[in-house]
């Protein structure tokens, strides 16, 4: 099966922008020296701008032509799947995961771990283009079309997948394309 991403890796960062750094910043709200994984960070996009921030970033993808663009950033990524963490439990105070739930083989394994290496009054953040608007659901067919193995959820999917793992979640609407799901572990 051809990895689109492998594919896609050289020209991702041209088409693709980064989420708004002040409202991720605002959302992750990650505390001083603060630990951060970044799970289907692909080329660093994300993990560039939080860099910063945090006291150590974490970029986790499967695309091994991503992760070599991610490292001309000057980011340390790592080759893994979501669904097989290689984390003990409880390892970071943020995980951010940005347009990439919908790329997931099994989401909800990959929410579970994501949670498991979640500290006690971490904050899980994903950001997922809306389906439930018009220019998002094209975008679902073209990748449909392409073979992608994309699943896209409504914003309420995703809290119930969290959900179901006793976590509570919301979600934050974006005006163009995206919802933003927040859930902080108790």
């Amino acid at each position: 099966m051809i990895d689109h991403f492998d594919l896609l890796a050289p020209l991702y960062d041209l088409v693709i922008g980064p989420p708004d750094p002040a409202r991720l910043r605002s959302l992750l709200d990650i505390p001083p020296g603060g630990r951060v994984l970044d799970a289907g960070g692909g080329t660093g996009r994300v993990a560039a701008q939080l860099r910063a921030l945090a006291g150590e970033v974490v970029l986790l993808d499967r695309s091994l032509p991503m992760l070599r663009q991610a490292r001309a950033k000057g980011l340390d990524p790592l080759a893994g799947d979501v669904t097989r963490l290689p984390f003990p439990d409880a390892a970071f105070d943020r995980v951010v995961v940005v347009d990439a739930l919908h790329h997931f083989a099994h989401p909800q394994a990959a929410i579970g771990e994501l949670l498991r290496v979640l500290r006690p009054g971490g904050r899980l953040v994903i950001e997922e283009p809306d389906i439930r608007l018009g220019v998002v659901k094209l975008v679902a067919l073209a990748e449909r079309l392409a073979l992608m193995g994309s699943t896209f959820f409504a914003p309420a999917e995703i809290i119930a997948m969290i959900g179901a793992y006793g976590v509570p979640a919301h979600a934050e609407a974006d005006d163009r394309f995206a919802a933003w799901v927040v859930a902080t572990r108790e």
